[in-house]
C-alpha cells in the first residue's frame, strides 16, 4: 500500500469495522508484513487510538474504547446513507438542534464527490410532514431521557417516574418507536402485567428504582405497542357504533387504529383513539359507513361542526 499515513487510515477503517482481527489477515489485507502491521500499531498508540492486542501466534487486535472519537470511516454508500438519516432526525421534535449539528459536521469533512450527491439527493427530494394529523403537535422527547432509560434498560434497573402525574415504579425492557413517538415497553413489577408508556408523557425521578431480573416479554413487542395504543395509549379515546358487521370494519381499519367489539343485533363497536377529538372524527368519516356517537361530548360536538361544514360546502339543490 502507498504512503504510511494512507496505509495508517486504512487500518484504522478495518479495526472499526469489527471487533477482532488477527494480525496475519490484517497484514494481507494491506498487504504488508506482520511486524509493519505491528509498528503501525503503535504509530495509532501514539495518535491516541487505543488498540488492544493479545500477543501469540500473529498477534490478534482490536479497538479498544477511548476517551476522545476517533474519526468514523465510512463507505461512500454508508456516509450518504448516514447524511439521510440525520436529515430526516432533523425533523423530529427533540432532535432537530443535534440532528442539524451532527449533519453539518459531516457534510463539512466528506469528501467533494460525497458532498455533492449530499446535496442532490436533499435538492431532488422532498419529505412530506411526518404527521399530518390536523393541528396536533408533534410530541418532543428529550435525548438524555431517551438516553437515561436505555441505561436503565441495559443496566436492569428499576425506575421510579410519575406518568400523566401518577407515581409508578416500572421494570424498563424495551423502547419502540412508532409513528413519531416513543414508547417504553415496561412491567409492573407488583402486579407483573406489561404496558407501554409514552415516553413524551413520563417523567424520571431520582433514585432510581432497584437492580431486577430481567423477564422475558411474551410476544412480539411492536404488535403489543401497536395494539395497546390502539386501545389505550391516545390522548383521546372514543366508541363509536358503526351500522355493519364486526367483519366488515376489520376488512377497512388498520389493526393499530383500534378494536372491534360484535354486537348482538350484527352491528359493531370501534374503540379508537387520537390526539385530538378533531382528528378522531375525520378518521371515522373515512370509514364510508353509517355509525353513532353519543360520547364522549367533545366527539359529538365535532361532528356537528363537521356536518355544518360539510353542508355549507354542498350546493344547495
Amino acid at each position: 500500500m502507498g504512503s504510511t499515513s494512507a496505509r495508517l487510515l486504512a487500518l484504522l477503517g478495518l479495526l472499526q469495522s469489527r471487533p477482532d482481527w488477527p494480525g496475519a489477515e490484517l497484514a494481507a489485507r494491506l498487504g504488508v508484513t506482520d511486524r509493519t502491521v505491528r509498528n503501525d500499531v503503535a504509530r495509532l498508540r501514539e495518535l491516541g487510538y487505543p488498540v488492544d492486542a493479545v500477543r501469540g501466534p500473529g498477534g490478534r487486535y482490536r479497538l479498544g474504547a477511548g476517551a476522545r472519537l476517533p474519526p468514523l470511516l465510512l463507505d461512500d454508500a454508508e456516509a450518504v446513507a448516514v447524511a439521510v438519516g440525520l436529515r430526516a432526525a432533523t425533523g423530529t421534535a427533540g432532535f432537530e438542534e443535534a440532528g442539524q449539528s451532527a449533519l453539518t459536521k459531516l457534510e463539512q469533512v466528506l469528501p467533494d464527490r460525497l458532498r455533492r450527491q449530499v446535496s442532490a439527493l436533499r435538492t431532488a427530494s422532498t419529505s412530506g410532514p411526518a404527521n399530518t394529523g390536523p393541528y396536533t403537535e408533534e410530541p418532543e422527547v428529550d435525548p438524555e431521557e431517551l438516553t437515561a432509560l436505555a441505561a436503565a434498560i441495559r443496566d436492569h434497573q428499576g425506575l421510579r417516574c410519575f406518568y400523566r402525574g401518577q407515581p409508578l415504579e416500572l421494570e424498563p425492557h424495551h423502547l419502540v418507536a412508532w409513528q413519531q413517538r416513543w414508547f417504553l415497553v415496561a412491567r409492573d413489577p407488583a402486579s407483573g402485567t406489561w404496558a407501554p408508556y409514552r415516553v413524551d408523557w413520563l417523567r424520571l425521578r431520582t433514585p432510581g428504582g432497584r437492580r431486577f431480573t430481567p423477564v422475558d416479554f411474551p410476544g412480539d413487542l411492536t404488535t403489543f405497542v401497536v395494539q395497546e395504543v390502539a386501545r389505550t395509549g391516545w390522548a383521546f379515546h372514543a366508541r363509536v357504533v358503526v351500522e355493519a358487521t364486526a367483519q366488515e370494519v376489520l376488512g377497512r381499519i388498520n389493526p393499530a387504529v383500534g378494536t372491534v367489539q360484535p354486537l348482538p343485533d350484527g352491528r359493531c363497536v370501534l374503540v379508537t383513539g387520537g390526539d385530538s377529538a378533531q382528528v378522531v372524527a375525520v378518521w371515522i368519516g373515512l370509514l364510508g359507513l353509517d355509525f353513532h356517537v353519543t360520547e364522549p361530548p367533545e366527539l359529538v360536538e365535532q361532528f356537528r361542526v363537521l356536518a355544518a361544514r360539510y353542508a355549507r360546502a354542498a350546493p344547495a339543490g
